[in-house]
């Protein structure tokens, strides 16, 4: 199964997709993982993407393609993967979909996380993560299980964001609203989109998610 989870910043997209990649088998696939990994390999479009970036250049939208292309080549994405972080754009979509469509495949559903925008401001400005593993907690409404150690990893630091602010936060959210809510209509006119309620706790999220995708 293939997935995209679109929504804005701290709708809980990385949690929900390190859910699906436990229970489902599902490869999480971060697309500035997959260019960092892409340059330390060496291989021909990571040593592009590398001169790009030294250049001081962004990494144009087919670059970034042909780097997804080759890590959903692998073995450990038979199961599938769910894109984090891409694509963000119109033109990413339409390029996205080009590249699958000459694999001889094609997305199965686009989930859309939809938020209360001013409930989602409290909620960002009040989330940290464990600084060894990246698991997300929140001051008041995802705490570990024991105070001041991480459920995942035991880990006892953690972090903040800086740009974990409002002023921040909005303008973040500003952003998506001009450059990624566009893939709303994009998918929707595809069929692709299916919407669930991303205000409410992480367990019944999951719940619509797992409900959404039983029914495909």
């Amino acid at each position: 199964m293939k997935l995209i989870l679109l929504g804005p910043p701290g709708a809980g997209k990385g949690t929900q997709a390190q859910r699906l990649q436990e229970e489902r088998g599902l490869l999480q696939l971060s697309t500035g993982d997959m260019l960092r990994a892409a340059i330390a390999s060496g291989s021909e479009v990571g040593k592009h993407a590398q001169a790009i970036m030294t250049r001081g250049d962004l990494v144009p939208d087919e670059v970034v393609v042909n780097i997804i292309a080759e890590r959903i080549s692998r073995t450990d994405c038979v199961n599938g993967f769910i894109l984090d972080g891409f694509p963000r754009t119109e033109a990413q979509a339409e390029a996205l979909d080009a590249m699958l469509a000459r694999r001889g495949t094609k997305l199965d559903a686009v989930i859309e996380m939809a938020v209360d925008e001013e409930a989602l401001v409290d909620r960002l400005t009040d989330r940290y993560t464990c600084a060894r593993c990246g698991a997300g907690y929140h001051d008041r409404n995802v705490k570990p299980k024991v105070e001041g150690v991480c459920d995942r990893c035991g880990g006892t630091k953690f972090i903040r964001r800086p740009d974990d602010n409002e002023e921040a936060v909005r303008t973040r959210l500003s952003v998506y609203h001009r450059q990624t809510a566009p893939l709303l209509p994009y998918y929707r006119a595809k069929g692709l989109l299916r919407s669930v309620d991303g205000m409410a706790d992480v367990q019944a999220v999951s719940k619509q998610i797992e409900e959404l995708l039983d029914s495909l």
